[in-house]
C-alpha cells in the first residue's frame, strides 16, 4: 500500500475532538471545584489521580482516569496542543477505532510502567503518556513506510518534548517514556492484525462500524476486568471471563463480516449495534444499582454524586439512557443506514473488494 503523504499540521477529527471535549470537561470540573486554576493534590486524588499503590490496591479504573485530570491550566493547555498536533495525523492514517486503542492503550501502559519506575510515593496526572503513545505510533508508521513526513517533523516534536521536560522537573519521565513505546508497539500489532485479517475476514468494515464494535468491546472487557480483580483479590486466577470475552469478540467480528457481504447487511449491522448498544446501557445501569444504598457511599466523588440521581429510579433512568443510545447510534450512522436500505448488492461487493486491497494499516 502506498504511503500517505502528510503535511506537517493536520486538521483534527471526530476522535481528537471528542478526547479533547471530554478532557477539558473533566479537568474543569476539577478546577471549579478547586475555585481556581489548579487543583490541589487532594482533589485529584479523590477524582482519580494515579499514585504508588493504586495497581496493589487493584483500583484499577485509575489507569485511565487520571489521564484525564490535570494539575492546572497550563498543564492541560500543553497537553491538549500535543494532542491536537499529533492526533489529527494519526487518525486520519488509523481511523478512529485504532485512535482510540492505541491513545488508550499508552494512557493505560504509561501509568502502569511509571507505576514500575517509580521507587518513591508519588501522585501523577495529565495525558502525557497517551499523546506521546499518539507520537510512537506515528513513529512507527514512518519506519513501516506508511506516513510520508521529514525526519524534521519527529526531530522537532520529540526534541520539544525532551526540551520541555528538562525544564519542568515535575514531569513523570516514566509515563512519557512508557505510552511512547505502547504506542508505537500497539500501532505495530494493528498492522500485524490488518495484514492477518485479509485471510480471516471478508470485507472492510465501516469506520462508524469498527468504533462501536471497539466501544462495546470496551465494555465487555471492563466486565470481565471487574469480575477478574474480584477474583484476584479473593487470591484465584481469574481468567475464564476474560478468555470467554475474548472468544466472543472474535465470533461477533466474524458474524459482522459475514453480515457485511450480504446484501442490505450494512443496514441489518447498525440497526443490531443500535439494539446492542441500548443492552449494553441497560445491563450497565443494572450494574450501577447494585452500588447503591445500602452500600452507598462508595467513596468516589464522582460515582457518589451520580448514584445520587441514578438511586431513586434506576429502572426509568437505565431505560430513558437506552433508548437515547439507540437513537444516537441511529443517527451518527443515518448514512450507513441509508446506504445498506438502498443496497442491491454493490456495498458487500465494494467492502470486500476494498478488503483486498488492504495490506496492513
Amino acid at each position: 500500500m502506498p504511503s500517505f503523504r502528510a503535511s506537517f499540521f493536520e486538521v483534527p477529527h471526530a476522535a481528537v475532538y471528542a478526547l479533547m471535549t471530554v478532557t477539558v470537561l473533566t479537568s474543569g470540573f476539577c478546577f471549579i471545584q478547586a475555585g481556581g486554576p489548579s487543583a490541589p493534590a487532594e482533589l485529584l486524588y479523590r477524582y482519580g489521580g494515579m499514585y504508588t499503590t493504586a495497581i496493589a490496591r487493584h483500583e484499577y479504573w485509575r489507569l485511565l482516569a487520571y489521564g484525564f485530570l490535570h494539575v492546572n491550566f497550563v498543564h492541560l493547555t500543553m497537553n491538549m496542543l500535543c494532542l491536537v498536533l499529533w492526533g489529527g495525523h494519526l487518525e486520519r492514517r488509523v481511523g478512529p477505532a485504532y485512535f482510540l486503542i492505541i491513545y488508550l492503550c499508552a494512557m493505560v501502559f504509561g501509568a502502569v510502567i511509571g507505576n514500575g519506575i517509580h521507587s518513591t510515593p508519588y501522585l501523577t496526572v495529565g495525558a502525557s503518556g497517551a499523546t506521546s503513545g499518539i507520537l510512537g505510533a506515528l513513529l512507527c508508521l514512518w519506519i513501516l513506510g506508511k506516513l510520508d513526513v521529514g525526519f524534521d517533523f519527529f526531530a522537532i516534536n520529540i526534541g520539544l518534548n525532551i526540551a520541555f521536560a528538562f525544564g519542568n522537573s515535575r514531569i513523570d519521565w516514566g509515563v512519557h517514556l512508557g505510552g511512547f513505546a505502547a504506542g508505537l508497539i500497539a500501532c505495530a500489532l494493528l498492522d500485524l492484525i490488518e495484514k492477518a485479517n485479509i485471510h480471516v475476514l471478508r470485507c472492510k468494515f465501516p469506520e462508524a462500524v469498527k468504533v462501536n464494535l471497539t466501544l462495546l468491546a470496551c465494555v465487555a472487557a471492563l466486565w470481565a476486568w471487574s469480575g477478574q480483580a474480584q477474583v484476584i483479590a479473593a487470591g484465584g486466577a481469574g481468567w475464564g471471563p476474560a478468555l470467554v470475552v475474548v472468544a466472543a469478540c472474535c465470533a461477533v467480528v466474524k458474524m459482522v463480516d459475514l453480515i457485511l457481504s450480504m446484501k442490505k447487511g450494512l443496514a441489518i449491522v447498525v440497526t443490531v449495534l443500535a439494539g446492542a448498544n441500548a443492552a449494553a446501557v441497560m445491563l450497565s445501569g443494572g450494574a450501577l444499582a447494585s452500588t447503591c444504598s445500602p452500600r452507598w457511599p462508595t467513596g468516589s466523588v464522582p460515582l457518589d454524586n451520580l448514584l445520587v440521581i441514578f438511586c431513586p429510579n434506576p429502572v426509568l433512568i437505565s431505560g430513558l439512557a437506552a433508548i437515547g443510545a439507540a437513537a444516537v447510534t441511529l443517527w451518527l450512522c443515518s448514512k450507513e443506514i441509508s446506504r445498506g436500505i438502498e443496497d442491491v448488492g454493490f456495498v458487500g461487493t465494494s467492502l470486500r473488494a476494498e478488503r483486498g486491497r488492504r495490506r496492513g494499516l
